[in-house]
């Protein structure tokens, strides 16, 4: 152990302090520390610790004339603090440093801030996975999830084929992967020849196979992981079909659609109005349209200026 001294000795408490900060501050807490301490009454040890009492430390600067002396280490430390420190350090809104670096760090609360947050990310990478997600897109690759949602990078952008567009052999191989997920090339061969299979005809076979693969797996139509299992991609769920046309109309519009047609070529009307009438009444004829407007034209309106409609009136 380390020999502190006499408790009410100037120098104990400092000493005890230093010892923590340097040695035990990143196992136990302070309040510890002073437990693990023994208070012994062994003469040889008593003499041992005046031999060293009587060797001091002093710190003396080196770059300054005339140089100044320091008896307490905690002296010299808010000398550096107070002249040298702020032209040697400059403040950041952001810093990196590698895995390595800093595991060995000598400033103690710079290290427990960097521990916390890995344990955190351990824990938790939500934030890593985003940093990196946005990396690896900025670098042209594809991040997809698959496998109980697990999240996958890969260079191919991946497409579920249409199994009713494609060869026989191109289908063959979708019904099989569609039928035995995660297997191999080997276990995809196998599947394909037979064991009663001739030499040559499995080898054209295997030929054919795998150019068919190597195409599919450049298109995206079949995964390929990095321990080898092959899978077909996700098919993205069906576009869901427009939705009808709502039959909770407002009155005005429920009445017209109920009354005949020859009630609304009675009133004066517009090329826009009257396209938006056989609409609402569910005609769907360009010819009676334009018929209706040609045959219900009345004298009155061909002899005076038409007033314009106001834009609620055609509403």
């Amino acid at each position: 152990g380390t020999l502190l001294g006499p408790t009410n000795h100037h120098g104990y408490q400092p000493q005890l302090r230093r010892l923590y900060e340097q040695r035990f501050s990143r196992r136990m807490t302070f309040i510890d520390f002073q437990r693990q301490i023994e208070i012994v009454s062994d003469l040889a040890l008593v003499e041992q610790w005046k031999e060293e009492a009587r060797k001091v430390t002093t710190f003396t600067t080196r770059q300054e004339e005339p140089p100044q002396n320091f008896n307490a280490e905690t002296e010299a430390e808010r000398h550096f603090r107070e002249k040298y420190l702020p032209t040697l350090i400059s403040a950041t809104d952001e810093a990196e440093v590698d895995g390595v670096t800093s595991r060995k760090l000598s400033d103690r609360g710079t290290a427990r801030v960097i521990e916390n947050a890995w344990s955190a990310e351990v824990r938790s990478p939500s934030n890593m996975m985003q940093e990196l997600a946005g990396r690896f897109r900025g670098a042209g690759l594809q991040i997809f999830r698959h496998r109980k949602g697990m999240l996958f990078v890969s260079p191919i952008r991946l497409k579920a084929i249409d199994d009713t567009a494609v060869s026989d052999s191109v289908r063959h191989i979708l019904e099989t992967l569609k039928a035995s997920p995660r297997i191999n090339r080997k276990e995809l061969a196998e599947k394909f020849i037979g064991p009663n299979t001739e030499v040559a005809e499995a080898e054209k076979t295997k030929l054919a196979l795998a150019s068919d693969l190597h195409w599919m797996i450049r298109e995206g139509h079949v995964i390929e992981f990095n321990d080898g299992s092959l899978d077909l991609p996700r098919a993205k769920p069906p576009k869901k079909e427009p939705s009808e046309v709502s039959t909770d109309l407002l009155p005005e519009t429920a009445a017209t659609t109920t009354e005949p047609a020859a009630t609304l070529t009675d009133a004066p009307t517009t090329e826009q109005s009257l396209v938006a009438a056989a609409v609402t009444g569910g005609s769907t004829d360009v010819s009676a349209v334009i018929s209706s407007r040609e045959d219900n034209v009345s004298p009155a309106r061909t002899e005076g200026p038409r007033e314009r409609p106001e834009v609620g009136d055609q509403v």
